[in-house]
Formats: C-alpha cells, sequence, structure tokens
C-alpha cells in the first residue's frame, strides 16, 4: 500500500504536465516499512521522450543524500504515460530496479490525468491500494 499526502500528489500530477509533450519522472522520498511518502523528487527525463523516461543519475543522487539526512529512504519512483493508461509497460518492467519500490505512474491520455501504483517484482506486476490523506 502506498501512502500519498495531498501536496505530493499534487506536485507529481504538476510535474507530469510540467514536463508535457514528454514524460516526466521522479523519486518518491519515504518509510520503506510503511509505504508513506514523506516528499517527492522531480527529476529530469534525459531521453527527453513521449515514450520512455531515464532519471538524470545525478538527480537520483541528490535525491539519495537528501532523503538519507532526513531519515528517510527512496521508496520508489514515478513517471508519466502521455498517451497510455497507467499500467507499466515492458520497458517500465524490463528497468524496475529495486523489487521493494513503489512504481507511480500517471496516465495523461485523458482529461484528467490517473494516478496508480504498483509493485514489480522478477517481472510480475502487482497493483497497490494508493492512500490519499491531507497532512
Amino acid at each position: 500500500m502506498l501512502y500519498l499526502a495531498e501536496p505530493e500528489y499534487h506536485q507529481i500530477i504538476a510535474h507530469c504536465l510540467g514536463g508535457l509533450p514528454d514524460e516526466a519522472c521522479g523519486l518518491l522520498g519515504g518509510d520503506p516499512g510503511s509505504g508513506q511518502v514523506v516528499t517527492c523528487y522531480p527529476t529530469g527525463n534525459l531521453a527527453a521522450s513521449a515514450k520512455l523516461y531515464t532519471v538524470d543519475p545525478k538527480e537520483h543522487l541528490r535525491a539519495d543524500r537528501d532523503a538519507e539526512s532526513a531519515g528517510f529512504s527512496i521508496i520508489g519512483v514515478f513517471h508519466s504515460h502521455t498517451h497510455t493508461d497507467a499500467y507499466p509497460s515492458p520497458t517500465d518492467v524490463a528497468q524496475a530496479p529495486d523489487p521493494t519500490w513503489h512504481y507511480v505512474l500517471v496516465s495523461l491520455r485523458d482529461t484528467h490525468p490517473v494516478l496508480r501504483s504498483y509493485r514489480i517484482v522478477e517481472g510480475e506486476i502487482e497493483e497497490e491500494p494508493v492512500i490519499l490523506r491531507s497532512r
């Protein structure tokens, strides 16, 4: 289960919309045990593509260091799908780096963005509930 506060939810959606026409991406900082997102780290998409994303390694390192200094960890990644559902593509599954991470996808295909979260372990995709809450 992924717990996402409204400010981080809105930050993710805004970053994804701002990345159009390309996919946007970023990292999620929080508590790996509880699935609670504490902060969001929007990053650049080095792929500069509407069909795939690559988190900038320098921004990943900065986010990792910031999270560690605040007492939490990187617990996942988010990215947008500009023309398809919020469901992991074969490319997303192939580049899922950590089986403990939450993989959040935002579909921008329709009028309203759709955010969903998954766990990807050894190529198996399992959707998990996203619980939105106020701070």
